[in-house]
């Protein structure tokens, strides 16, 4: 019999933060495979295949934004509810997030395919390319209910505890990609719609597998029985997931706004802070899944009342996350070439890119720690924080200062990632008091009603 893994999490939570962090940190990696794996063989097909691609990825993060926003509201709500030994709230929050996410979907493809041309038009897009960006994600905006649907899924296993199976699942997708790619892009000849096929039938898949495993692994039981309609309940979701949507959202507003300041310089700046963002992608990997990881433990941690556990394992979670990006920021400062090499071999692109690497790393530090915390919020029921700090960090500090000195003070192009070190200081120094201040005022009762 299936059971609840919040006892076994409260006996030993260090051992519990690194099994289910293990486990996130290769199905992000996964999940990053999938655009290494989709550029790879659409990329032979030339340079417009490329830019199509290129165009369509912002429509594409408004999709994995917005799903990132649910899944942290309704991950965080179940959570608490399985501290609070409330099964069948956790249940019922479920299928609420389900509901929402169906909802969701049918919205965004109803009205992505009325304005897709608008859309792309909009971004710029010549009209060759449009077409094949236009052919690619209208196929993708149909299949975007089993998207949607597939994350939420995710959740609902990582919520509970279970970090493994939503791996098992991603990873057995990834390999489906990986061998309808050439088949539907070069051997039935699709092109760049082939690419979207193959990422529609593997997001299908992954669906069908997690409603397979369900029944067999999931200590929650979903089924429309168990949902009872409660407005309180989408509103919590909302509460927690809207500003975590926002948080991914003001990110992309960020990439655009410093591509347009690398462009300033010339292409090869923009560039290279193209291949230097990949690297540090990867990099912050183990951070983003130690703090996914202690969004789900606070959760069962407050809804239990365990304020030391909670304090605990947030701490010891700062700690090690800022040990694996000190450990990033003396390879990276020490021999950044190397690693840049995976991206280019142009050593003009290298030279500049080392430069820009060997400033920004020192922000890795800083910003692991804003993550975790900002995490954990979300996890005690908090979402605002997250979007707090990051406006602040990116829009308030990073943004206009980045502006003066490269406008109106003439400072080269390292005066972005200067700028955005002080951002992240300011960030962090907003996350560290904000939770202080949430734990001064924990007591009472934290249970959430069903």
């Amino acid at each position: 019999m299936k059971k609840s893994k919040v006892k076994h999490f409260i006996r030993n939570p260090k051992k519990a933060l690194f099994k289910l962090a293990y486990p996130i940190v290769i199905a992000m990696f996964v999940q990053t495979l999938y655009n290494i794996v989709d550029t790879a063989f659409v990329g032979r097909l030339g340079a417009e295949s490329i830019a199509a691609l290129t165009f369509a990825f912002p429509l594409f993060f408004v999709l994995v934004a917005f799903n990132s926003g649910i899944g942290a509201g309704m991950g965080s709500r179940i959570s608490r509810c399985l501290g609070a030994k409330q099964k069948n709230a956790a249940e019922n929050t479920a299928m609420h997030g389900i509901l929402f996410s169906v909802l969701f979907a049918v919205s965004m493809m109803v009205l992505g395919l009325i304005y897709l041309d608008d859309i792309f038009r909009l971004f710029g897009a010549k009209p060759e390319v449009m077409e094949l960006a236009t052919g690619y994600m209208s196929i993708i905006i149909y299949g975007s209910v089993f998207l949607v649907m597939s994350f939420v899924l995710n959740t609902i296993f990582s919520a509970q505890g279970d970090t493994k199976t939503p791996m098992i699942v991603q990873v057995s997708a990834l390999i489906m990609n990986i061998i309808l790619d050439p088949i539907f892009i070069y051997v039935l000849g699709y092109g760049v719609q082939g690419a979207a096929i193959a990422t529609v039938i593997s997001f299908t898949f992954s669906f069908f597998l997690f409603m397979m495993l369900l029944g067999r692994r999931s200590y929650l039981h979903i089924h429309i029985r168990n949902l009872s309609f409660r407005w309180r309940i989408i509103w919590d979701i909302i509460r927690v997931g809207a500003p975590a949507s926002f948080t991914l959202l003001v990110m992309s507003i960020y990439m655009i706004v410093a591509n347009r300041f690398m462009a300033h310089f010339s292409t090869n700046y923009v560039a290279s802070f193209g291949i230097v963002a990949r690297l540090r992608s990867v990099a912050v990997l183990p951070v983003v899944a130690l703090s996914t990881a202690v969004m789900t433990l606070v959760g069962m941690f407050y809804g239990a009342h365990r304020k030391d556990l909670l304090k605990g394992i947030v701490w010891y979670s700062v700690k090690i996350g800022s040990l694996f990006m000190l450990g990033f920021t003396l390879l990276f400062f020490s021999w950044p070439w190397i690693f840049l090499r995976i991206f280019t071999p142009d050593p003009v692109l290298l030279g500049l890119a080392s430069a820009y690497m060997r400033v920004e790393v020192f922000m890795l530090p800083i910003m692991g720690i804003s993550m975790i915390l900002s995490r954990a919020m979300q996890g005690m029921g908090m979402g605002m924080p997250s979007l707090v700090v990051n406006l602040v960090r990116v829009v308030v500090v990073a943004v206009p200062l980045a502006y003066a000195l490269i406008f109106r003070y003439g400072y080269g192009y390292l005066a972005l990632p200067f700028s955005m070190i002080m951002g992240a200081v300011v960030g962090t120094t907003i996350s560290v008091v904000w939770f202080q201040k949430k734990l001064a005022s924990m007591r009472g009762s934290t249970t959430t009603r069903s």
